[in-house]
């Protein structure tokens, strides 16, 4: 794993910092999809049609894409403490930025919120892998991914009934509170100089470590199981409902089956660490891989078994999302080089991830059925089961 570092925190403040994991994890995603409730309301209130009002949900992921670089020359050059603070504080401003205006305010709170929720992105896992012991850790990697799903469903089982009760403006404004929370816990445990400084001589000696990334093979194998993985997720989340009302479900029942799908996924992340600790990593991805590879081979051969097909993929997605992370840090290099790493393996995987919906609407709408967008997602889930279980060889076992 990760070099530790020498402030590393003892025991007690380890259950104060899963706090502030938990609270932070919540902030990168809760307040993203917390529009999507409350779009209509959106779109009248702001005189915007569906698809500028879907922009408030597709922006921060596109930034997840083209902010890593940024994030990375920001946690260099300032060290994981500031980063991590950074992060909440931007995407607190961004969160209210959204709720303050018109459109065009809506719009930029949404690129504001989107560009520092990715430096929490790459950050989160490396404050988890410095300050965990490594089979600590990859419970920790489980935690926060789970908390990344528990977010988003708070956010976007609460948000309608909120918005009925104090306005969509409000509503979408309260999901803040979890990077509140996670800044009153931050703060005072790692020292406000900590905290709200940037290191001193970071600047020096990370382009090194920038360079060997680049060159790093594994690390590219490891952005194409991320990709894989990412659109798989985007895709199918975005579909599923759909899926099922053609296969007779009412909107109102293909809606709450597909929940099982998020659901699954945070019992996913969660068990995926007991398979790396017990067995080992390269366990944890082929685990992750058959059980994706049911969810477009069922549905193409036996949809009858919908419900199987929609547990069982949850399972995978939220593992999946736990075992990239826990991949990431596995190589047990120094902060600077886990930075590039990290920053290298979100920004291609989101990048691309960005595309699946619309690629398997696309092909939806142009075949007239569901066999050709299958095939894609079974083509994504390969891209990452290949490349990942190429990525196990060159990872460091965990420590007791």
């Amino acid at each position: 794993m990760a070099a530790p570092s020498a402030a590393r925190l003892p025991v007690r403040p380890l259950a104060l910092l899963t706090i502030v994991v938990v609270f932070a994890a919540a902030m990168l995603r809760g307040p993203i999809l917390a529009v999507a409730p409350v779009a209509r309301e959106i779109g009248s209130d702001l005189g915007a049609n569906a698809a500028v009002v879907g922009l408030l949900t597709s922006i921060p992921v596109f930034c997840f894409a083209i902010g890593a670089p940024l994030a990375i020359a920001l946690i260099r050059r300032g060290g994981a403490d500031a980063a991590l603070t950074v992060a909440m504080v931007g995407a607190i401003a961004g969160c209210i930025v959204r709720s303050s205006g018109g459109i065009w305010a809506a719009l930029a709170g949404a690129a504001i919120l989107g560009a520092f929720v990715t430096i929490g992105n790459v950050v989160i896992p490396m404050v988890i892998a410095r300050e965990y012991r490594s089979r600590t850790a990859h419970t920790m990697t489980g935690v926060y991914t789970s908390a990344l799903n528990v977010g988003t469903m708070t956010a976007t089982i609460a948000t309608e009934p909120l918005s009925g009760m104090i306005g969509w403006r409000a509503a979408v404004l309260t999901w803040s509170v979890f990077g509140l929370a996670a800044l009153a816990v931050w703060l005072p445990l790692r020292g406000w100089r900590t905290a709200l400084l940037p290191r001193a001589g970071q600047s020096a000696g990370p382009r090194a470590g920038a360079v060997s990334v680049l060159r790093h093979g594994p690390t590219w194998l490891l952005a194409a199981a991320f990709a894989g993985q990412a659109f798989a997720f985007y895709a199918m989340t975005a579909w599923l409902p759909t899926l099922l009302a053609d296969q007779g479900f009412s909107g109102t029942a293909a809606g709450a089956i597909a929940s099982i799908f998020q659901i699954a996924g945070i019992a996913g992340s969660l068990l995926l660490p007991v398979i790396t600790i017990r067995r080992s990593i390269r366990a944890g991805v082929l685990a992750v891989g058959i059980g994706w590879l049911v969810v477009p081979l069922g549905f193409l051969f036996l949809p009858g078994l919908w419900l199987a097909w929609c547990a069982i993929g949850g399972l995978a997605q939220g593992a999946g999302i736990t075992v990239v992370f826990i991949m990431i840090n596995g190589f047990g290099d120094d902060e600077h080089t886990t930075a590039g790493r990290s920053g290298i393996v979100q920004g291609l995987g989101y990048a691309v991830a960005a595309f699946g919906p619309m690629l398997l609407g696309a092909l939806r709408e142009a075949t007239g059925a569901w066999t050709v967008p299958l095939l894609v997602v079974l083509a994504a889930v390969l891209l990452f089961l290949i490349p990942g279980l190429g990525v196990t060889k060159f990872l460091r076992r965990p420590a007791d």
